[in-house]
């Protein structure tokens, strides 16, 4: 059982699907009015060095649907690792709140967390990884009835976060992943290494539309993420071949699927031909972030589900 969520490695193929599942019924059961409160007196605490929409607001309304009460705290108002060490925070937060859920820079802020908090630690986002984003993507694909062991997914463009919590659950999954990006941002070696332990099947190229011949599912993401905006030029030169556009969609299968964790710059790595396309499920994975997070809350945190 886990105790905390901090990347995509922490699921096994069995938990990742009995998740999938839970956040399934969940929905359903919110859309036709079956709404418990199994977290009921539970808090949790919301701690954000990064802006954000989807993340800030699926997890609040997420924690409220379940019965539950969020507190929201910025960087700037606890000042982790600079007013405050980040050991002390967690230890603070365990004796008042019943789980954390951390919006990051550094991947280390979040381990410090969880190692020093005594309540569950979410990871929702560092610059190493994006588990919920990569959760509620394949939940998503899942949702569709796709067969996760048998489709292939191309990721375009840089291999960061996203792309990293991504690669590892495809190959939790049996998924066949291939990467195309620019010489020197290529996942990362450790990732990559994971994955192959896992018994992925990953392919690394730098060819687009190599990478998208026969995909079911092609998948972007942002150039320059945050923290990066002072690399914008010679990102943009470098990842130009890199758009996913309609002819990089033709490449693929005639059925396959675009995704975007979001948000997007439009005309940078992806067109609004393309984003706002019927072949587009971007906001599909937007709203599974609500329901896939409050399955790993109520599954870290406990709560029946015939309260739901």
């Amino acid at each position: 059982m886990m105790r905390h969520f901090l990347g995509s490695a922490d699921l096994t193929r069995d938990t990742a699907l009995q998740m999938f599942a839970l956040a399934a019924d969940l929905k359903q059961r919110w859309k036709v009015g079956r709404r418990g409160t199994p977290l009921a007196g539970r808090t949790v605490a919301l701690i954000f060095e990064k802006p954000s929409l989807r993340t800030r607001v699926t997890f609040e309304v997420g924690i409220v649907q379940l019965g539950g009460r969020a507190v929201y705290l910025s960087g700037h108002e606890i000042g982790l690792g600079t007013r405050e060490a980040v050991a002390d925070v967690a230890r603070n937060l365990s004796r008042w709140v019943d789980g954390i859920a951390a919006r990051v820079y550094a991947h280390e802020t979040i381990e410090t967390l969880a190692r020093h908090a005594t309540v569950p630690v979410i990871n929702g986002l560092s610059d190493w990884e994006h588990p919920c984003q990569a959760l509620a993507d394949f939940f998503t694909l899942w949702e569709r009835g796709l067969d996760l062991a048998a489709m292939r997914l191309a990721w375009l463009g840089d291999g960061n976060n996203v792309c990293h919590s991504v690669l590892v659950l495809g190959a939790l999954l049996g998924t066949s992943l291939v990467v195309a990006c620019p010489p020197g941002y290529a996942p990362d070696e450790r990732v990559q290494a994971a994955v192959r332990r896992l018994g992925g099947r990953l392919e690394v190229t730098d060819d687009p539309r190599k990478a998208a011949q026969g995909a079911d599912v092609i998948y972007t993401d942002v150039w320059i993420s945050m923290g990066q905006e002072a690399e914008r030029e010679p990102r943009l030169e470098a990842f130009t071949r890199y758009q996913v556009n309609e002819a990089v969609v033709a490449a693929a299968k005639p059925t396959a699927l675009v995704m975007h964790c979001l948000p997007a710059h439009r005309g940078e790595e992806i067109t609004d031909a393309v984003l706002d396309g019927p072949q587009s499920i971007v906001l599909e994975q937007a709203e599974n972030r609500l329901h896939a997070q409050k399955a790993v809350i109520l599954s870290l945190l406990g709560g029946a589900l015939d309260d739901v």
